[in-house]
């Protein structure tokens, strides 16, 4: 999986948020047929590793073609991330503090031709707030106490407590039809029913899916190409291929090593994201539960060296624990820069003599690359590192079970929204600090859950955003879970194919108001 890694947080979230590996879907074989200028051919570089199901998917392949079948009652700009109505009419209405309203839009319908209700609204929002279902959805929506039907088109939300972000939070949740995903939640995991502008066709795990246009849909963005092809292709050098025979007009995730060697009507473009690189230490564990030693880790890297050599400069150091082109970035009162005197000082104030341990790493690519360069700018302040790389399910899996000492990881969970408090509390609140690296019962971790809390009650915007920056300074100087680096994102695609096409900000690709040119 791809987005975190959470896969253990509903072990499907597994997310993994993060990771690959989970069932097939079911497919019918049909797919091929048709390909020409009204049909778009991408590749995407995952396998399915979970199903399609909104409330559980995980996995990064099913959840891009998600943005197409499903919608939300507000969903959020491929490309911007800015929230935008979808189901809705417009944005939420705020009635008080803890009250909003949303409106259906006229006429919608599902991909089986019928209408979408605010019965399907409320049954959609509490499959996910059910602790039965382990949704990986809920953690974003603690704030919402029950959601009503007003009438056949209007639905109301009651709050726990006032939640300024409320409007656009929403969009984590996708409307599902009651009749079919209540009926039989599997066979819906496996072949899903929406009411965006594409209907699911097919999919099978390794090979492709299969979408085509939904006629009926109604709503304000369309579908341009009458069909959609997704070629699964895990071997980057394959879609490289691909693109460059014009078998597919779209790729994401191209190797930093090909960037420079798209020509002609071939175009690529790297987009600075949120997708980071971080180090998560388990602060049970003796030799990492002062943080001096962990902030030692971090100054003996030599990120620049990583970033040049592994990314070929596709990545920016953190200065943050968002990104500096984030618009709630804020520059941590603890910047790790390469400082090997500091290192040993850190570990020598620390009383830490030879220290040794194994870093687990994903086996992702790029990952793989950046590995060696770890090993050995610690080695340069007497550390001696073991390096494990195996698979995000298998490396997530022996986490869950508290078997790690230190990890480095990508994590990306600004698929699911873009504002500070859910970047946050991916990482620093619930799941991953009392489940993963150790941090439950520690003061730190006491701040970081008030101030966040604080921060999400927080009316005036510039109040929560020193709220914000307070718990960025706090992880920052913790160093429990803290970003190496954030990535840079190469998406290439053949010009004059297609119409309207954006590079992305997170993993997957957008075909949402995009046609074949």
């Amino acid at each position: 999986m791809r987005y975190t890694g959470a896969v253990g947080v509903a072990t499907a979230v597994t997310t993994g948020l993060t990771a690959c590996g989970g069932p097939a879907s079911s497919g019918d074989g049909t797919g091929d047929s048709g390909s020409g200028g009204d049909t778009i051919e991408a590749g995407l570089s995952y396998a399915l590793s979970t199903g399609f199901d909104p409330m559980i998917t995980s996995g990064a392949t099913p959840y891009a073609a998600n943005m197409h079948i499903f919608e939300g009652l507000v969903d959020l700009d491929p490309a911007t991330l800015v929230a935008r109505p979808a189901l809705a009419t417009k944005m939420p209405e705020k009635i008080n503090a803890t009250t909003y309203r949303a409106t259906l839009r006229k006429g919608a319908t599902f991909h089986d031709g019928s209408p979408v209700t605010a019965d399907d609204v409320v049954f959609s929002f509490e499959r996910v707030l059910d602790e039965a279902n382990a949704s990986l959805m809920a953690q974003f929506v603690p704030f919402i106490d029950r959601v009503t039907a007003v009438d056949g088109s209007t639905v109301e939300f009651k709050l726990k407590y006032p939640f300024a972000l409320f409007p656009s939070r929403i969009s984590v949740v996708r409307i599902v039809p009651k009749k079919i995903a209540g009926a039989d939640a599997k066979s819906f995991d496996a072949r899903p029913v929406g009411s965006g502008p594409y209907r699911f066709v097919s999919a099978v795990r390794e090979d492709k899916i299969v979408m085509e246009a939904y006629d009926k849909y109604n709503g304000p963005h369309p579908a341009k190409a009458k069909k959609m092809i997704w070629r699964l292709m895990s071997d980057p050098s394959a879609r490289v291929s691909a693109l460059k025979s014009g078998r597919v007009q779209a790729i994401e995730d191209v190797p930093y090593i090909d960037v420079k060697g798209f020509t002609g009507q071939d175009k690529v473009e790297s987009v600075q994201s949120f997708g980071m690189l971080f180090l998560m230490f388990n602060c049970a564990d003796e030799r990492f539960k002062d943080k001096r030693v962990r902030q030692a880790l971090h100054y003996a890297l030599d990120t620049e060296k990583i970033i040049s050599t592994a990314l070929l400069g596709n990545a920016e150091a953190a200065t943050g624990y968002v990104q500096a082109t984030h618009p709630d970035h804020r520059k941590a009162a603890t910047v790790y820069t390469h400082d090997v005197a500091r290192a040993k000082k850190l570990l020598a104030e620390a009383g830490v003599g030879k220290l040794s341990f194994t870093l687990m790493l994903t086996d992702t690519g790029w990952v793989k690359d950046v590995a060696p360069l770890i090993k050995e700018s610690w080695a340069a302040v007497g550390v001696d590192a073991q390096l494990d790389i195996q698979q995000s399910a298998a490396q997530y899996a022996k986490i869950d079970q508290g078997d790690f000492e230190a990890l480095a990881a990508p994590g990306d969970p600004s698929v699911f929204g873009n504002d500070a408090d859910l970047l946050l509390r991916w990482f620093y609140y619930g799941f991953w600090p009392e489940n993963r690296y150790g941090w439950k019962g520690s003061d730190a971790y006491k701040r970081t859950r008030s101030l966040l809390d604080k921060a999400a009650a927080e009316a005036d915007e510039a109040k929560r955003k020193e709220l914000w920056g307070q718990v960025t300074d706090l992880v920052a100087d913790e160093a429990a879970l803290y970003p190496i680096l954030h990535r840079k994102l190469p998406t290439a695609w053949r010009e004059g194919a297609l119409t309207g096409f954006k590079p992305l900000p997170t993993t997957g690709l957008s075909f949402i108001d995009v046609g074949r040119g």
